[in-house]
C-alpha cells in the first residue's frame, strides 16, 4: 500500500514497438525493488494497445503502480513541430512536458525503454538536485566522438562537452522547472531553433546549462566498447543509439539484458526480433551512425567558433 511509504513519481514513454523491452526494463526494476518504497510508474503515450497494456500491468505489485496516460490530447497543437529522425518517434519528447502534467509532485524520474537497472531506482531518486533543474550523467557517446563533442558546444551551446548530458535517464526537479517555466521556454525555442541531431536532448541541454546536477555515469552507462568501466560499479545500462542487444549480438553488457528478458512473456517475441534483424537492416543501422556523425560536422561547420584554442 502507497500509505507510509514514500512515493518515487517514474515516468516512460513508449509505443505498440517498445512494449516489449519496456517490459524488460520493468522486470529489472521491480527485481531491485524495496518495500520501503511505492513506485508509481505512468506510462506516457499515444498509441499502445489494450493487449500490451493488460500485459505491462502484471508488473504491479503491493508496491508498484502503473497507469497508462493518453496523451494525445495534449500534444494535438504541437505535434507537426515535433521533429523525429530515423527509429525516433514522438514519444521522445513527452518527458518536457511531465513538469506542467504533473503539479502534484515536487521531483520525478523520467527513464527511457530501453534501460536496464541493476540496483534499487530509489538510489538514484533520492539523489539531493538543490535547485538544479535536473539531474544527469553525462552521455557516453558524447564524451568518446569529437564530432559530437563539437557540436555540443557549437551549435548546443554548452560550455564544456563533458557537462553535455544523456536525457534518456533524467532526475527532474519539477518545482523549479516550473518556476523557470521550462514548458513555455522549451516551445518557444522549439519554434525558433531546429536541433536536428539529438533532439529534445538537445533542448534540455540547452535551456538547462548552468543548472545541472551531474550524477554517476554508472546511472546511465552505455556499452561503449572504449569506456573502462569496473562491471562491478555498474548501477544501469543504457542500450542507447544503434546498441540494441536485440538487433546485434556484439553488443557490451548484453548479459545483463537477456537476464531479464528472458524472465518476461515477451521473451520469444525479443528473440524473434533479433532473429529477423536482416543483415540489410544492420548495414542501414551503421548507415545511420555514420550519417548522423556527418550532419554533426555540417551543423558545426555552419556556426562560427569564438572559444578560446
Amino acid at each position: 500500500m502507497e500509505q507510509n511509504k514514500e512515493v518515487l513519481p517514474i515516468f516512460f514513454a513508449a509505443d505498440d514497438k517498445y512494449i516489449p523491452f519496456l517490459a524488460v526494463t520493468l522486470q529489472s526494476l521491480v527485481d531491485n525493488s524495496s518495500t520501503d518504497y511505492y513506485y508509481l510508474i505512468k506510462v506516457l503515450y499515444t498509441n499502445i494497445s489494450e493487449d500490451h497494456k493488460e500485459k505491462i500491468k502484471k508488473y504491479e505489485r503491493e508496491n508498484v503502480n502503473i497507469e497508462f496516460v493518453d496523451l494525445n490530447y495534449y500534444i494535438e497543437e504541437i505535434k507537426d513541430k515535433l521533429y523525429t529522425r530515423d527509429y525516433f518517434s514522438k514519444t521522445t519528447y513527452f518527458r518536457l512536458f511531465i513538469p506542467n502534467l504533473y503539479p502534484q509532485y515536487n521531483k520525478a524520474l523520467y527513464l527511457d525503454s530501453d534501460v536496464v537497472l541493476l540496483r534499487d531506482v530509489a538510489e538514484l531518486f533520492n539523489t539531493d538536485l538543490g535547485d538544479n533543474l535536473v539531474g544527469a550523467a553525462p552521455d557516453d557517446v558524447i564524451q568518446t566522438i569529437e564530432v559530437f563533442q563539437e557540436y555540443a558546444e557549437k551549435v548546443v551551446g554548452v560550455s564544456d562537452y563533458r557537462n553535455y548530458f544523456n536525457a534518456g535517464v533524467l532526475l527532474m526537479n519539477l518545482d523549479e522547472l516550473r518556476k523557470y517555466n521550462f514548458q513555455e521556454k522549451f516551445l518557444y525555442v522549439l519554434g525558433t531553433i531546429k536541433f536536428s541531431v539529438a533532439q529534445d536532448q538537445d533542448y534540455l541541454n540547452r535551456l538547462c546549462k548552468g543548472r545541472v546536477k551531474l550524477i554517476d555515469k554508472n546511472w546511465n552507462r552505455m556499452p561503449v566498447s572504449n569506456v573502462e568501466v569496473d562491471e562491478k560499479d555498474l548501477k544501469l545500462v543504457h542500450y542507447n543509439l544503434a546498441f540494441k542487444p536485440w538487433h546485434f549480438e556484439d553488443i557490451l553488457y548484453k548479459d545483463y539484458f537477456w537476464r531479464y528478458a528472458q524472465k518476461t512473456e515477451f521473451f520469444d517475441e525479443i528473440l524473434k526480433i533479433r532473429d529477423n534483424y536482416s543483415d540489410e537492416e544492420k548495414i542501414d543501422d551503421r548507415e545511420k551512425d555514420r550519417q548522423l556523425r556527418e550532419l554533426a560536422q555540417k551543423e558545426s561547420d555552419c556556426v562560427g567558433d569564438d572559444r578560446r584554442k
